[in-house]
């Protein structure tokens, strides 16, 4: 490409860049145009990126990245080692395309919109395609994504297709083509969004003045469309009156939860996982702390295969029993359809091109990449004469163009270099098991590597939504950047990146955003709470309250530690004897029990993330990463009660985080349940392990101490801890909170608002039993209240557990 003289650009730091950025002769380019010309479109934004320094364009990078971590976008990676959060992997400069271009990227994928739904709505109906021969019947009848308990099943919308992906490349030419298309459950149109968000803090200015097409626009067109099903089914009865459309997630072990957790969160939708529906009588319906309500509209986001293991995948724990005879039915509406993953076949793409003259009237306005199925003859040897410019694979694969496969070829070589079988025997083999595809050479476009613009492949996924007018391209997407030169390693999987794609306009754009026109009032109905997520809730205030316990045992061990210089006392043995009975080993700074808390509170703050401020999350994370850089030592004394108090500092810290901010729905009040609960219980056992006549010297002052309020003794009293006096402060004082009586309290008047608290008017058994204890503790003298007393005080919360299990969490 530098053989080819470029017309030099007004800027002269802009030539610079240009002159350092060197696409292979012959590769297509999103920056430079075949004969070496900077494409206008980027021409602003490039002159802007000339103007910064090194410095200032890592500063930039830096801010756009913390941007993403303070926002908890991340995905899932597999590997052989363990499946963790990784920091998304944002490539950082857009991949900028005009907007007349983007029209004709769109009027084609609108074409094809079309095309699948005709597509798959034959295969699921009539079967003319392969009754014409149009299809053969192998790709299909052997198809694991066919599912047969789905023919003849017409979706209660009247459509297989609602919401789709495709991925684009670029050829030598300069037009433009598509390498597969995602019909399953596409993922990333949440992380599209993301990636806006960091690109405009790294750029803001360009951005500001790049008159760039909005992405609102379309999420709204889409939720209205989802809306309009809801819609639909209660005015034709299938569903009693109004409910709240939702996405279907196979949980959080899935590599885009973060995605589901946070469209979920933008639409305003309910994110359920497979166990929070129930069919009954042939209605899908969401278990909540209110009981049963009907849903009309799943956004599947899992595959179809799992989402019944009666009818479908019997292994499978993720799905719902019954889920498909409730789409016999039609009592509910499916985003996409199951078995619409079917239309992801590679061996599909060989025949697409001949159906849609039949099924439309008129070619492909954008084509797929060419392709060939080794089941026809005349096709198998056509594969085997070019199998040296040939991409051949699995026929019935519905992997992601590019992805590496146990058995593949690439330019007549096996991908696996160790397999040295003949590949034309193989092919002849195999027949109708394998397809040839061109082996493309993808577009690059510019990254930012070692402070200069470098060209890496790529390949855009643009999102179709089905809408109220009909379908809609998100203006937009988000391109796949592949390391160095390599076009396999696009997924991120794989290592790859993936960047913002810029829509530019000659004309300024409108500033769409999410919201409609609505009447005289913006509130939604109240939200439904499922019974999964109330319980993850619950548990999770247990967990944190039970971390913070810990966390001032242990302190407390230290600090008296510390105090006696390491001589045995009784106090310390009283308080080794309470730890131990915990299963706590405070000779290690950071003891396993007090990880393993902290594990199960994230997990169940995981699980809720939908539900779940950022901050607060990220709080979280902030007390297992502290947690993590204080392990490793066997530490004893003042130093370790520093690491505890740090330790407390970021628990409590979570605490108000919640408190503060949570709204207070129903889904506050069991997480404020869980925590009161366990505070209550945990001071009930250390009142009747400290308050016992054989409890060591200086047992009342670690009380106050254990329970944080040693100045609230001092001002209540006046006088040194009695026995009598801590009973009265921590148990039974009704204005300290941290007291079982407020605690008590507290749980009753959440229990009193949660639905369907009383019934005919008469008080359920949660609310009788902590009426009870609550009356017992506000007319008790604290001589009354005895070692014994404290720990049936213990079995009544344990009962009163069980009453809030029963009843909401079940």
């Amino acid at each position: 490409m530098d053989e080819i003289a470029r017309p030099l650009p007004a800027s002269r730091a802009t030539q610079r860049i240009l002159r350092d950025y060197r696409p292979r002769p012959g590769v297509p380019d999103e920056l430079l145009d075949a004969e070496g010309r900077m494409r206008p479109v980027w021409t602003d934004f490039l002159d802007h990126l000339a103007e910064q320094t090194p410095e200032a364009m890592r500063e930039r990078f830096n801010r756009g990245d913390l941007y993403l971590r303070d926002a908890g976008v991340y995905f899932r990676r597999y590997s052989a080692d363990a499946t963790g959060e990784r920091d998304w992997p944002l490539s950082h400069i857009p991949v900028i395309l005009h907007a007349d271009e983007w029209e004709e990227i769109s009027e084609g994928l609108i074409q094809r919109a079309e095309l699948l739904e005709s597509v798959v709505a034959d295969l699921y109906g009539a079967q003319s395609l392969i009754a014409d021969g149009h299809l053969p019947p192998e790709i299909i009848a052997d198809n694991p994504e066919w599912l047969r308990p789905m023919v003849g099943v017409r979706p209660a919308s009247g459509h297989f297709l609602h919401f789709l992906a495709f991925e684009i490349g670029r050829s030598p030419d300069g037009s433009w083509f598509v390498l597969g298309d995602r019909t399953q459950a596409p993922s990333g149109a949440g992380f599209a969004l993301e990636n806006r968000m960091a690109t405009s803090r790294v750029f803001p200015e360009a951005f500001a003045t790049a008159r760039v097409s909005r992405l609102a626009g379309f999420f709204r067109a889409f939720r209205e469309g989802l809306d309009e099903l809801r819609d639909e089914a209660a005015a034709d009865g299938r569903i009693p009156g109004n409910s709240r459309p939702a996405i279907l997630t196979p949980g959080p072990s899935n590599d885009t939860y973060f995605e589901h957790t946070y469209i979920a969160r933008y639409l305003g939708l309910m994110l359920l996982e497979g166990e929070d529906l129930v069919v009954v009588k042939g209605q899908v319906m969401v278990r909540t702390v209110s009981g049963l309500k009907p849903v009309s509209v799943l956004w599947r986001r899992l595959d179809a295969s799992y989402a019944d293991p009666l009818e479908l995948q019997e292994s499978s724990r993720i799905g719902t029993p019954g889920l498909v005879s409730a789409l016999r039915e039609g009592s509910v509406s499916m985003v996409n359809a199951l078995g619409a993953g079917v239309l992801e076949t590679r061996a599909l793409l060989a025949f697409l091109p001949r159906i849609a003259p039949a099924l439309t009237g008129e070619p492909l306005k954008l084509p797929n990449i060419a392709t060939w199925w080794c089941g026809q003859a005349k096709e198998r040897a056509h594969v085997v004469a070019n199998a040296e410019r040939m991409m051949i694979g699995q026929a019935l694969s519905t992997a992601m163009p590019f992805s590496v496969e146990a058995e593949m070829a690439l330019g007549g070589r096996f991908a696996d270099a160790a397999d040295d079988r003949d590949i034309a025997a193989w092919i002849e083999a195999k027949g109708a098991g394998l397809v040839g595809q061109e082996a493309v050479t993808l577009s690059t476009t510019p990254v930012w590597q070692d402070d200069g613009l470098v060209p890496r492949p790529m390949t855009v996924r643009v999102f179709a939504a089905r809408t109220p007018q009909g379908w809609q391209i998100m203006p937009g997407g988000y391109a796949r950047i592949g390391r160095k030169g390599d076009a396999t390693a696009l997924a991120m999987q794989q290592g790859g990146s993936v960047a913002d794609v810029w829509i530019a306009h000659d004309e300024p754009v409108p500033q769409d955003t999410l919201m409609k026109q609505r009447g005289a009032s913006l509130r939604e109905a109240p939200s439904v709470l499922p019974s999964r997520a109330a319980d993850n809730l619950f548990w999770l205030g247990r967990y944190v309250e039970r971390c913070e316990s810990t966390i001032r045992l242990l302190r407390a061990w230290h600090l008296r530690l510390e105090e006696t210089g390491g001589r045995a006392a009784p106090q310390i043995s009283g308080l080794a004897a309470h730890l131990k009975f915990l299963g706590i080993d405070p000779a290690r700074r950071v003891p396993a029990a007090l990880f393993d808390q902290i594990s199960a509170a994230e997990t169940c703050a995981g699980k809720v993330r939908d539900r779940f401020s950022v901050d607060a999350w990220w709080a979280l994370r902030d007390l297992a990463t502290t947690a993590q850089s204080l392990d490793g030592k066997t530490v004893q004394g003042d130093d370790s009660a520093r690491a505890m108090g740090l330790l407390l500092r970021r628990i409590t810290g979570f605490a108000g985080l919640v408190h503060e901010n949570m709204y207070r729905f129903a889904g506050w009040r069991f997480l404020s349940l869980g925590r009161a609960l366990e505070r209550a219980d945990n001071l009930a056992h250390l009142l009747a392990a400290f308050t016992d006549e054989t409890a060591p010297d200086g047992s009342w002052d670690l009380l106050v101490e254990l329970g944080d309020s040693v100045m609230t003794h001092r001002r209540r009293y006046r006088i040194d801890t009695t026995r009598d006096t801590v009973v009265d402060l921590m148990a039974l004082d009704a204005n300290n909170p941290r007291s079982v009586l407020f605690q008590v309290a507290a749980m009753r008047d959440h229990a009193e608002r949660l639905p369907n608290a009383r019934v005919s008017g008469k008080m359920e058994p949660l609310g009788r039993d902590l009426l009870r204890i609550e009356t017992d503790l506000t007319v008790g003298d604290p001589e009354e209240w005895t070692a014994e007393r404290f720990w049936e005080l213990r079995g009544d919360l344990s009962t009163v557990a069980g009453h809030l299990a029963a009843k909401y969490l079940g």
